[in-house]
């Protein structure tokens, strides 16, 4: 009982913030589409591309998706957007880069009626360029064939080279086979292999990481061995470990995060971005690591294939870089990429670069500005104070865009509100809302 009531008034409670809200982020879209009208007469003429294509964007309720929405809508191309059926309020469905907006049945519940909805959407659509963001590019396709026509370009990897990019310890593997610099790792699929591991011949200490996604448990960095065998025991015990499960243990290295994105075609690396890291990252702003990136490209140049990279690494005091997973999809740190002209090229273009699209210099660091407002209920000092104001002052919101202002309204106050009233009327809680992802983490 006392659950379900904390149920009810963290959803309740929720929604009355976002409506106190509401009035202000409608003010700023109102402000801004007056802003478009009065300006349409003196505006830029719109981009006609005598090689427009039209493309397909798996993940419609994302801002990563939007961006890449927005960048290939202003290169001249005609984007639609697809989303799985519980996301159909996806606020950037109304963006004016998006052409149209689709749902399909969830590929990891009814791949076969994915599949043949994608084929319906291709045909009508008439598409000629498909990629998948997040989940969708992580579902492995029967006979490793894409979900789509063969006259359909597939933006991604094949699916055993997506199991094994996936999986954090084949990843591992393959990037010391490349001669590169990874973790110590091993596969747990027994809560016994743990147990009986002898800690006393290792130099760090280890953590444990789901091999399959997990939201929740990927936060837990409790450091192995604990204090006691016993506490090592019950720790270990209290994970779901199985065959069909699998963890890695990896040696803790201790050091500076950072991720990075790149977009690659035949193991040309055509676009790159690294920021610092962080546990929830909603905060991106590039810097220059020399390393990182050499590290980046060599991984992408000897696996020579066609698709997207996100890799997550520390650098130790020396310089040392090493990876300690890798997602093969896009990553968040794209909206960087806001203002840059040569997006849609990375991804469409045939002919090899001079060198690798990187964000403008006069690229500023992008935040969610719903993510920094809840933070303000963790400044404790003037100086954090000052620090958030600047931090809003020299960034971009990633959302919002003044001559594209509607996503920023209905991402906030429709879509996400209606998850949390579908959440408020199944009783059920929720970690966190992610409005950078667009859903509510359960």
């Amino acid at each position: 009982m006392k659950e379900q009531i904390f149920v009810v008034f963290q959803n309740l409670g929720t929604l009355v913030l976002l409506a106190i809200a509401f009035p202000f982020n409608c003010i700023v879209v109102l402000t801004s589409l007056l802003l478009n009208f009065l300006k349409q007469p003196f505006g830029k003429s719109i981009v006609v591309n005598p090689n427009s294509k039209n493309i397909l964007i798996a993940g419609a309720r994302m801002t990563k998706t939007l961006q890449l929405a927005r960048s290939f809508h202003a290169a001249g191309h005609r984007v639609i957007i697809i989303d799985i059926e519980k996301f159909w309020p996806s606020g950037n469905k109304y963006s004016n880069s998006v052409a149209g907006f689709y749902t399909v049945p969830d590929p990891s519940k009814d791949l076969e009626g994915y599949v043949e909805t994608l084929h319906a959407i291709a045909k009508k659509e008439k598409i000629d360029f498909f990629i998948p963001v997040a989940i969708f590019s992580v579902i492995h396709y029967d006979h490793g064939k894409p979900p789509l026509p063969d006259d359909v370009e597939f933006f991604h990897f094949d699916a055993d080279l997506t199991k094994i990019l996936d999986d954090k310890f084949a990843f591992a593997e393959t990037a010391r086979s490349f001669g590169l610099s990874v973790p110590k790792s091993f596969k747990i699929t027994d809560p016994e292999q743990v147990i009986n591991f002898d800690f006393s011949q290792e130099k760090r200490k280890y953590i444990l990481k789901s091999i399959p996604y997990d939201q929740i448990r990927r936060l837990n960095l409790t450091k192995l061995p604990c204090d006691t065998q016993a506490e090592t025991a019950a720790f270990v015990k209290s994970l779901p470990i199985s065959e069909k499960n699998p963890w890695i243990m990896q040696e803790f290295i201790p050091g500076k995060e950072y991720c990075t994105h790149t977009t690659a075609r035949d193991g040309e690396s055509r676009m790159y971005c690294c920021c610092e890291s962080s546990a929830f990252q909603v905060n991106y702003e590039n810097v220059d690591q020399p390393e990182i990136m050499q590290w980046a490209n060599h991984f992408t140049k000897e696996l020579g294939k066609t698709g997207q990279l996100s890799f997550d690494f520390i650098q130790v005091e020396d310089g040392t870089v090493y990876a300690i997973e890798c997602n093969p999809r896009t990553h968040s740190a794209i909206t960087m990429f806001y203002n840059h002209p040569g997006v849609a090229d990375a991804y469409l273009g045939k002919e090899p670069l001079a060198e690798s699209l990187q964000p403008l210099a006069d690229s500023k660091p992008t935040y969610w500005l719903y993510h920094e407002v809840w933070r303000l209920n963790e400044i404790r000092s003037f100086k954090q104070l000052q620090t958030w104001v600047r931090n809003i002052l020299r960034g971009k919101e990633a959302i919002f865009e003044v001559s594209d202002p509607l996503p920023f309204l209905l991402v906030h106050h429709w879509q996400i509100p209606l998850l949390i009233l579908d959440n408020l009327r199944r009783l059920k809680g929720w970690i966190r809302i992610d409005f950078n992802m667009g859903e509510l983490i359960e």
